[in-house]
């Protein structure tokens, strides 16, 4: 792979912005009803997920879906540069712009720690077959799950699935990838 990390992003914007919004819409019912129905998720009682915001897939049904079954769920909140927390949500309703106008929870939110979790929603522009995750630049996710130790999963629009991506030492791997294709 001769590509850059930003040559490759820049690459991933360019193509979320060419999908329509049928496109998308189809691939966020196939990658949620996917998740829904795979063993992990049915086997995980403590979740973090994350609000995906457009281009990403739309994870409220998967959130929403994850509420009312009971489960604890918790989103993430960003606490200073490069760095986040976990955060326990009890309803979609409330949730707060945070940086990068994500919703995400309250301050007042209970924070959960690392290592409680089954299941972890891990976000990235672009995934290999195998976990190696291309993140949207920031590095939130790569210092955070270094301190889980729960199953890794992410969601991936078929477009967004590389036979190869660069990584470095520090870039961490998902577990599971879920496509729409």
């Amino acid at each position: 792979m001769t590509a850059s990390k930003a040559d490759l992003r820049r690459l991933v914007r360019e193509a979320e912005r060419n999908l329509s919004p049928a496109e998308k819409a189809e691939s966020d019912r196939i990658l949620a009803a996917r998740f829904l129905a795979s063993e992990p998720y049915r086997r995980a009682g403590v979740l973090f997920l994350y609000a995906g915001v457009d281009p990403e897939p739309d994870t409220r049904p998967v959130i929403a879906a994850a509420l009312r079954s009971g489960k604890t769920v918790a989103l993430p909140k960003i606490t200073g540069p490069g760095l986040m927390d976990a955060r326990r949500i009890t309803a979609l309703e409330g949730l707060v712009p945070d940086k990068f106008n994500i919703p995400a929870p309250s301050e007042k939110s209970e924070t959960v720690p690392p290592d409680a979790f089954d299941l972890i929603l891990v976000p990235g522009a672009a995934f290999t077959p195998g976990g190696v995750r291309l993140g949207r630049g920031g590095g939130y996710y790569d210092r955070y799950l270094p301190r889980t130790r729960g199953l890794k999963l992410a969601l991936a629009r078929r477009q967004f699935v590389f036979p190869a991506l660069p990584a470095e030492a520090h870039d961490i791997k998902v577990d599971i990838l879920i496509t729409d294709a």
